[in-house]
């Protein structure tokens, strides 16, 4: 059939939304379906649309089912106070998130329709030998508040003189402070470098080259940097979030509540002193990998398209005029007293 993928990120751009609408694309061709990416809505038999707030006009006007998948900002802030990716939420026939926690995220209603979908990943064909005379720290993802991307580097700062951890960072500046901020960082911390913006093979030998990875996120849709650690049999060292815990089980012992330089810079610590507790995360790393292979993400696409009505449509939503704000601004009105009664029982 044909797919329609919804992507508001230009061709060209490597921001995470099309980085995984572009994998998709390939998946779903190997599915046999004809896909096409677009920032616009176009003739399709399902659409599958990603960011609830970015997407959302395509998401209302479509007649043919919609597959929304959210994205951390969508879970964490734009689906439970914007308008129009409330509306967007409410207009799906399914949601896809990207971990098992997300689900409760979710507004109660809507959790049936929702379908965990991981994105897989893969180790670099040819093996990276792990970095010598020294004990490499990943961090892989954009400069931007929300990944509070120089906490690994200020732990490095705090370990004693007889480290030989040394922090090597892959990722654009999406705020530009932050690029400012890294170049000052490197000039004063002989243990950090700002590789810039890599392309998606580069990092993901640099993370197969790494003796562990250090995700500091505040929060995360999916944290697809995870899965390509544990396709790599790199160990990590992670923020306490959900999306952590979802990737690498809830009883992981590598976790640090968020935004702890203290905490991570004893994980730092304990990971380079102590081989036994190193052993038992990259056991723990190894046993993780079935859930991040191709296979596995193949057959949940296969499963959730199944579901879809396909074939059948429903009217259009205008996009604009008082019919179009009114059918979407009741489905608004509706999920937002939903969190504001979930917010009181709290």
């Amino acid at each position: 059939m044909r797919v329609l993928l919804v992507c508001a990120a230009p061709r060209g751009s490597r921001t995470g939304n099309r980085r995984t609408a572009e994998r998709w694309a390939v998946l779903l061709r190997r599915l046999g379906h004809r896909v096409r990416i677009s920032a616009e809505l176009a003739p399709a038999d399902v659409v599958i649309a990603l960011h609830a707030r970015h997407s959302a006009a395509a998401v209302v006007r479509a007649t043919v089912p919609v597959v929304l998948a959210l994205t951390g900002t969508d879970l964490y802030g734009d689906i439970h106070h914007d308008p129009a990716a409330i509306a967007a939420l409410a207009r799906a026939d399914r949601l896809v998130v990207l971990h098992d926690h997300a689900i409760a995220d979710l507004p109660a209603e809507r959790r049936g329709v929702a379908r965990v979908i991981r994105q897989s990943a893969r180790a670099p064909v040819r093996p990276v030998a792990r970095a010598k005379g020294e004990l490499r720290v990943a961090v892989v993802g954009h400069l931007r508040e929300v990944k509070d991307p120089l906490l690994a580097a200020r732990a490095a700062r705090t370990l004693p003189e007889r480290s030989r951890i040394s922090v090597v960072h892959a990722g654009s500046a999406l705020e530009p402070a932050f690029a400012a901020a890294a170049r000052a960082e490197e000039r004063t911390n002989p243990r950090y470098r700002w590789l810039g913006e890599l392309s998606p093979a580069r990092a993901l030998r640099l993370i197969a080259g790494a003796h562990v990875l250090v995700l500091s996120s505040r929060s995360e849709g999916g944290a697809n940097v995870l899965g390509e650690a544990i396709a790599c049999r790199t160990p990590v060292i992670a923020t306490d979030i959900a999306a952590a815990r979802a990737a690498l089980g809830d009883d992981y012992p590598a976790l640090f509540p968020v935004g702890d330089v203290d905490a991570l810079a004893q994980l730092l610590a304990r990971f380079e002193t102590d081989r036994a507790w190193r052993a038992e995360l990259a056991r723990r790393i190894a046993r993780r990998r079935p859930l991040f292979a191709e296979r596995t993400e193949l057959a949940a696409w296969r499963a959730l398209l199944a579901e879809l009505p396909v074939g059948r449509t429903r009217p259009a939503v205008r996009a604009r005029g008082r019919t179009g704000r009114r059918r979407a601004s009741d489905r608004g009105r509706g999920l937002r007293r939903a969190a504001s009664a979930r917010r009181s029982r709290a």
